[in-house]
């Protein structure tokens, strides 16, 4: 499951100008309607392109607070139950399953560093989380980005297995 060159161009124009019609995607790329729809259906499918919808801020939202929360669990009923709790808290954007110190580890928002301390009592009391250790993110020198591995997947191949 690799994409190639016209893809990688498919991807880059769709993330630069994500409401742009496949009509208008096959005049920039200068191929034909029916290869752009069967480009996009195709990675569509292989879950390479895995949504539409608009990027979100959430400063601009009122979440001022950006912190990533270490969660130790508590073992007996695995990862799922607090997963599920953590997914009822709105200001958990992300949870990850992790190797180190702790369990799990999550990307939360806040509208000041008060109202942090909010959300962390919120997940403290998910049934199965035994501690927190939060730090804040001061900046984002480096946003969230796949854009910089689509343009190296058709120069370097597909990772090997």
């Amino acid at each position: 499951m690799t994409i190639d060159e016209l893809d990688a161009r498919l991807i880059a124009l769709l993330a630069a100008e994500p409401r742009l019609g496949v009509l208008e995607c096959s005049r920039r790329l200068g191929v034909a309607r029916g290869t752009v729809q069967a480009r996009l259906d195709r990675l569509v499918a292989r879950e390479v392109i895995t949504g539409f919808g608009p990027d979100v801020s959430p400063v601009a939202l009122g979440y001022d607070v950006t912190a990533f929360i270490t969660l130790e669990i508590r073992q007996v009923a695995g990862h799922e139950p607090v997963s599920e709790g953590l997914a009822r808290i709105p200001e958990v954007l992300e949870a990850h399953t992790i190797t180190g110190g702790g369990d799990l580890l999550c990307r939360v928002v806040a509208r000041t560093n008060a109202d942090l301390q909010r959300v962390i009592d919120r997940i403290v009391d998910v049934k199965g989380v035994l501690r927190t250790s939060s730090v804040i993110a001061l900046d984002t020198p480096v946003p969230y980005r796949v854009l910089p591995l689509v343009a190296d997947v058709p120069r370097h191949g597909p990772r090997s297995t």
